[in-house]
């Protein structure tokens, strides 16, 4: 039985200033929302002190957050400003693909809300 969802959900997009890579992940969620017409929000969280990388559990930029949680987990102990990068199918780069971002996106929210 398909689940009706006609709540807004939120998608926080941690990053720092001189990342050069966070302008390309928003662009990427962003047609990931268009294209699969996700009732989403993006909500961009500028990380701007090593406090507030600890606090806000950043383990990267650009990160992406859903309901509090990374996308792509892990675990650590000491959280700081620093770049990310994730394993593409063309090897690592700065953001997810779209293809990587739609995936775990509907694994977040399930093939009924998508």
């Amino acid at each position: 039985m398909k689940k009706e969802n006609s709540q807004v959900m939120q998608i926080s997009l941690l990053y720092f200033e001189g990342c050069p890579s966070w302008e390309t992940a928003l662009q990427n969620v962003k047609k990931v929302i268009e294209m699969d017409k996700i009732p989403a929000e993006i909500r961009l969280i500028k990380i701007e002190t090593p406090e507030q990388a600890q606090q806000e559990r950043f383990l990267g930029s650009p990160s992406f957050h859903l309901n509090e949680v990374d996308l792509w987990p892990e675990e650590r102990d000491h959280y700081s400003l620093s770049c990310r990068v994730y394993q593409t199918p063309e090897g690592y780069k700065g953001s997810p693909t779209i293809e990587m971002l739609r995936e775990r996106l509907r694994e977040a929210f399930g093939e009924a809300s998508i």
